[in-house]
């Protein structure tokens, strides 16, 4: 009976025992599987609490006010100076170089003395050709002393023959008197012909020889080189004591500075408004020089090439300008600015205002109660510091110029600085 007792008791104990082992493994599986979501059971009984939100401090920014003006339209391009004219100077005559008057980079007049040749050998031919001429002027008046006397001569011969005709008549004189007196006629007639033929030679040749002596004396001029023009001569290409030939090696080259163009190229789709501009005035332009725009010269446009250049779709155009303190140079680029028309009541703010996003161009506006706008925004024309808005703002609203990167829109503004939206002439294009 205690064996079948321990049995009894030991199944009873091993019944007790089982559902307790089970027990554990399930509440050991429940923790398991709740475990990875424990961190938000805690933030789900935490949230229960009330934080107070943070305050985020105003930017400080500084502004401008969008005004409207009138703003000339303007087409702004990269130009180059040209001189007016440029002469490459070359000596028509050669010798050797005797002497230079002028130093390089020097201001010359037309007409200034440059340099000289060697001369010696044209004024000996002049000499020469000058002895001709004298002698030639004697012969003429010893021609011209032949055939007076010759004349004289005649004129008496002619008489005596008419006399011996009557005399021959009236029986008192011989046919054979008669006929020595028309012999004399006709020897006197031919030495006047010969006469006046040699004349005629000398006064030729006394033609020939001032022909040839103003020729050499026009020569001898060319022995000093003078300035064709006023302008400004570059470096020196020989020097005194240089053997030269005529026509062959420049000499000195003289840029005309004074007027002086400036040339420039432009869309070919402004040509209608140019020459519109043209036909009714003189078309104002301005040439800046880099790193001095502040002071522009000011020219018209003088010149539209005959076409239009079909590889890069502009047209060529030349602005005269007076450059009278010589600020303008022959080959300098500077910038150019091409008035075509004056809009009216164009609303302007500064460029610094406008920032570029995925969606085109905008700006942020600053509300009455100090807070940020976000605002789309058309452009039109635009300058060095200035642009004209076509759409998106009105005028005298409140643009932010700095600070806008750290604004987002309905953020709080501190105003550190305000002005208004200047523009001034030199600083409108196009």
């Amino acid at each position: 009976m205690e064996s079948r007792g321990g049995e009894v008791r030991g199944g009873k104990w091993l019944a007790s025992f089982r559902p307790g082992w089970r027990t554990m493994i399930t509440v050991e599986i429940f923790f398991l599987l709740i475990l990875p979501f424990f961190p938000f059971l805690l933030a789900s009984c935490s949230s229960g609490k009330s934080e107070e939100p943070k305050i985020r401090p105003a930017v400080p920014v500084k502004v401008a006010v969008a005004v409207q003006k009138a703003i000339p339209i303007q087409v702004r391009t990269i130009g180059t100076v040209e001189p007016l004219t440029s002469v490459t100077v070359k000596a028509q005559v050669g010798g050797m170089v005797t002497g230079v008057y002028f130093r390089e980079g020097q201001e010359v007049r037309k007409g200034d003395l440059l340099f000289t040749i060697d001369s010696r050998a044209q004024e000996a031919e002049i000499r020469r050709l000058e002895s001709n001429l004298s002698r030639d002027q004697a012969q003429i008046k010893q021609a011209e002393a032949n055939l007076s006397r010759n004349l004289s001569l005649l004129k008496n011969a002619e008489v005596e023959a008419r006399r011996y005709a009557e005399l021959v008549r009236e029986g008192i004189a011989t046919q054979e008197k008669h006929d020595e007196a028309q012999t004399n006629v006709q020897a006197l007639e031919a030495a006047v012909r010969a006469d006046r033929a040699a004349l005629e030679n000398a006064q030729a040749a006394v033609r020939a020889d001032r022909a040839a002596l103003e020729n050499a004396r026009i020569q001898l001029g060319y022995f000093s080189v003078h300035s064709p023009l006023e302008g400004r001569t570059g470096s020196l290409l020989v020097h005194v004591g240089n053997v030269i030939k005529a026509n062959d090696q420049p000499l000195v080259t003289i840029n005309q500075i004074r007027p002086i163009y400036v040339s420039l190229s432009v869309p070919e789709q402004e040509l209608p408004a140019i020459r519109a501009h043209m036909a009714s005035g003189q078309l104002r332009v301005e040439a800046a020089i880099p790193g001095e725009e502040d002071r522009p010269e000011v020219g018209v446009i003088s010149f539209i090439d005959n076409a239009v250049d079909r590889s890069t779709g502009t047209i060529r155009l030349k602005g005269t300008f007076a450059n009278r303190e010589g600020r303008l140079w022959p080959g300098q680029f500077v910038q150019v600015r091409l008035t075509l028309t004056v809009k009216q009541d164009a609303l302007v703010v500064p460029s610094e205002a406008l920032s570029s996003g995925q969606n085109g161009t905008y700006l942020f506006v600053v509300k009455p109660d100090l807070t940020a706008e976000f605002r789309p925004v058309t452009v039109g024309a635009s300058f060095d510091r200035e642009t004209v808005i076509e759409k998106g703002i009105s005028a005298g609203e409140k643009v932010v110029t700095e600070g806008q990167i750290r604004l987002t829109p309905g953020a709080k503004v501190e105003i550190k600085e305000e002005r208004p939206a200047l523009l001034s002439g030199r600083d409108r294009g196009r």
